[in-house]
């Protein structure tokens, strides 16, 4: 497969990556020297800037590629994950863990850990994330990305990985977080345009609206227990850990959420983004819904997009797309490096290595460790290049549960029970990955969000043991960092802001009861 792109296909991809470029730099060039600035965006996000670049960030060739080649080989279901990312991490977020993010003026998702727990939590899981980061967000956006360019213009990957690589750190390294947001926000409309575009191709190259009509009666959201890769009882645990963890404790996610001007912004941010959430997913979803109609016998899942891209797509709209696919591969990659140089800066290098170095040091640091970080994320895409028959999607998911048992069980028992201990959290973060690593060898058949789930509560299990054996923290110095029904309240000075239709809760009622409904009818 090469597409050769028309002039006006390469006048619309070539003015977007400018476009990008362009933007990064001017947003940049407004930051100062300092770190609430350079990692934080200086507290200034307003909440349809935070909705808009959680899911920009969120959706990248994850979806593009990896969940479209899902979709196309097993259906509806693709789109569980991100629907039940609305039921379950926002929702923890939002409700739990949100306020004392906000109140207590972190930089990052660990400071939260050393506050409640220690030190060595903080580090145990700032390992745990960068690992997370580099194998799974950016080297596998870079691998997924780089095969459609591979497949559609016949760019070597790993020359397609290195351009790609290279034009997303300069201005992320450059501009910190608000270069980030701002081109985020610039990469969320095109990608949702060349969405769009390409869904209604492939619908109207498939009948129309009937063809989508036809699969209505094979949307099933629950499936049986003995499904491979989506069994319902992936909801007792295995997506219960990933999601809370992946929405709620991801420093990936909730950096947007710390740069809020405020916490009204915060949580009416959080709320758009579950909006989002809800639609994007279905642009993507749709056409590999109806696409087995137009080409039943797929080799590779994963190659659906460049082929419909290919086959259907008029001169113009090809370009439109393309720069959809590149915008969602930018802006993930944009924010997986920022916040890994957000937690190598505030929780390794300040606090081991240079605790009195002034701003201008952590930013110059920060940006050190996004060059970095860049060329090993480059060097582990080759991980990817041995192909599988199953879609990449479902073995990024099962990256996933190598680590966030352990992560999601410190940050839940660390804010929802005081008695749980430095050693009890401890145990569950060093001990997750050699669980997970023993259920795979153990268990190789069972579905990978079982055996997460078995770890997810194994770990919880243990931390409840371990804290109950060890002394528990006093009192006095947990204030403020337990959750309470008083958490659930914007503060007071924050409270006239909410009347009327400005209450989150009011949008965040209605769009928890759509999905509900798709959940409950599509059972």
């Amino acid at each position: 497969m090469n597409l050769n792109l028309t002039l006006p296909d390469a006048i619309i991809f070539g003015v977007y990556i400018l476009g990008v470029i362009g933007l990064g730099i001017y947003a940049s060039r407004k930051a100062q020297q300092t770190k609430r600035d350079y990692f934080l965006a200086g507290d200034k996000l307003p909440w349809w800037m935070i909705g808009g670049s959680i899911i920009a960030a969120n959706i990248s060739s994850h979806h593009l590629v990896g969940a479209m080649g899902v979709a196309y080989s097993r259906g509806f279901v693709a789109i569980a994950m991100e629907w039940g990312a609305i039921l379950m991490g926002f929702n923890a977020l939002l409700w739990i863990f949100l306020p004392f993010y906000i109140r207590n003026g972190f930089y990052t998702v660990p400071e939260f850990l050393e506050k409640r727990f220690g030190t060595a939590a903080r580090t145990t899981y700032a390992g745990l994330i960068l690992l997370t980061y580099v194998l799974v967000e950016i080297s596998a956006v870079l691998y997924l990305g780089a095969l459609s360019l591979h497949s559609l213009l016949g760019i070597s990957v790993m020359t397609s990985v290195v351009i790609l690589a290279a034009i997303t750190g300069v201005y992320t390294i450059a501009g910190g977080l608000r270069a980030v947001i701002y081109t985020e926000m610039l990469q969320l409309i095109v990608l949702v345009m060349g969405g769009i575009a390409l869904t209604i191709a492939t619908v109207n190259a498939a009948g129309g609206v009937s063809a989508i009509t036809d699969t209505v009666k094979d949307w099933d959201l629950i499936l049986p227990a003995n499904d491979p890769d989506f069994p319902w009882t992936m909801y007792l645990g295995g997506v219960l850990c990933i999601s809370v963890f992946y929405c709620a404790t991801n420093q990936f996610i909730v950096q947007r959420v710390l740069a809020a001007k405020n916490e009204w912004h915060a949580r009416m941010g959080v709320v758009f983004g579950d909006y989002l959430k809800f639609l994007v997913p279905v642009i993507i979803t749709v056409p590999a819904l109806v696409a087995p109609k137009l080409f039943p016998d797929l080799e590779k899942p994963d190659l659906l997009f460049p082929t419909l891209v290919e086959k259907l797509l008029p001169a113009g709209l090809v370009g439109l797309v393309m720069a959809g696919l590149i915008a969602a591969v930018m802006s993930h990659l944009s924010g997986a490096i920022n916040s890994c140089t957000t937690i190598l800066t505030v929780d390794i290098y300040l606090p081991y290595f240079r605790k009195k170095a002034t701003e201008a040091e952590a930013v110059r640091f920060g940006r050190i460790a996004g060059a970095v970080i860049i060329v090993i994320g480059i060097l582990c895409t080759g991980l990817f290049l041995t192909h599988s028959k199953k879609p990449i999607f479902l073995y990024l998911m099962n990256a996933y549960g190598l680590f966030t048992p352990g992560i999601a069980t410190m940050f839940l028992l660390g804010i929802l029970w005081k008695r749980t201990t430095h050693a009890g959290a401890l145990a569950a973060g060093i001990l997750t990955i050699p669980m997970s690593v023993a259920m795979e060898i153990i268990f190789p058949a069972m579905p990978f969000f079982n055996r997460t789930g078995i770890v997810f509560w194994s770990c919880v299990l243990l931390c409840i043991v371990v804290s109950l054996l060890t002394k528990p923290v006093p009192e006095a110095e947990l204030k403020g960092l337990i959750w309470n029904r008083e958490s659930l309240k914007l503060p007071a000075d924050l409270l006239q802001q909410s009347r009327g239709l400005r209450n989150p809760t009011l949008w965040w009622a209605l769009i928890t009861a759509v999905v509900l409904y798709f959940y409950i009818v599509y059972a």
